[in-house]
């Protein structure tokens, strides 16, 4: 399996986050509307045990999320728990380090905005806001009231110079890195996730040639996408997530098959500290779902991101 590296750029604000199970979805949607449904076939055979790309989600340039790890895990940061909190980004280059001295690392918000190129007077990594919608009746022309009265929904802004890291672990015997940076191009086109019809979620894909490091004495996974770890081996005891149930819907011409929903799935989130019996080969962990109408009785073989790109870390701090 190889790793590949793009740097999002945002055109437009976007209707949530960039997340490495649904940017899958859409991109076997675009790779299927690019290259026809008989390739997409062909790249979800034997999805659930051999994945053909697997994402992450899209994280600031140079800094991951992080981990979901209790703060006595960690060594002592002297600020207030308030301040603590907002440390919410790691430098990628502190991953090679043990994780009990990333909390010191991490950055906050604002820091991380400068850090991206943002003024120091005001650096803001995002900024969320309320936009006004109406449903129209379509037999009367007007918002009518009940179900067509006006509601709001939130649009997240990235601040100027803010760019992503996505990074993609794929079998380059069954996909090249020209194929999968054209489809997530293509997303980037018509939009990612909630009200890309009305301009949402665009931005550019740029190819980039940096890897994922691995830390020295590496004895754990640290999860850079939801996943799914039912079924694979994990020590209990020094494994650790919050977990995330993903209500999903289909996308693109399936959301008029009268019948859009999923069954829901039961995740770990992005930012879990999972510790196999033996690390794998790949930098992936968890295991590929549906396929034989588990998730959907629209469309039978429909299949769920279950694995999450992975770093190699250090937990327990052995040399």
């Amino acid at each position: 399996m190889n790793t590949l590296h793009l740097r999002l750029r945002p055109l437009t604000a976007f209707g949530g986050p960039i997340r490495g199970d649904t940017l899958f979805g859409q991109l076997c949607w675009a790779l299927r509307n690019r290259h026809g449904e008989a390739r997409l076939t062909e790249l979800l055979r034997d999805y659930a045990e051999h994945p053909f790309a697997v994402c992450s989600d899209a994280f600031p340039r140079g800094f991951l999320p992080r981990p979901a790890l209790p703060l006595h895990r960690f060594e002592r940061v002297d600020e207030a728990r308030k301040r603590i909190k907002k440390r919410r980004w790691l430098p990628l280059e502190a991953a090679t380090r043990p994780v009990r001295q990333w909390l010191s690392r991490c950055r906050t918000d604002a820091e991380v905005a400068e850090a991206l190129g943002a003024s120091p007077d005001a650096p803001q990594l995002s900024l969320a806001q309320p936009q006004p919608h109406n449903s129209i009746h379509r037999r009367l022309g007007t918002t009518h009231g009940g179900e067509f009265a006006p509601y709001s929904l939130p649009q997240t802004w990235y601040g100027r110079g803010v760019t992503f890291d996505l990074w993609v672990v794929h079998d380059p015997d069954r996909i090249d890195a020209a194929e999968l940076a054209g489809g997530l191009g293509d997303i980037g086109l018509t939009g990612h996730g909630r009200d890309a019809s009305i301009g949402l979620g665009k931005f550019t894909v740029e190819a980039d040639d940096q890897q994922l490091p691995t830390a020295p004495g590496a004895d754990a996974c640290y999860t850079l996408a939801p996943c799914a770890p039912q079924g694979v081996a994990l020590d209990d005891a020094r494994s650790f997530y919050h977990p995330f149930t993903r209500f999903g819907r289909h996308g693109d011409r399936a959301v008029h098959s009268g019948r859009p929903f999923k069954n829901p799935v039961l995740l770990a989130d992005t930012g879990a500290l999972l510790t196999p019996s033996r690390l794998p080969a790949a930098p992936l962990i968890g295991r590929g779902l549906g396929g034989h109408g588990e998730l959907s009785k629209a469309i039978g073989a429909t299949v769920q991101q279950g694995h999450a790109p992975c770093l190699f870390v250090n937990l327990e701090g052995a040399a």
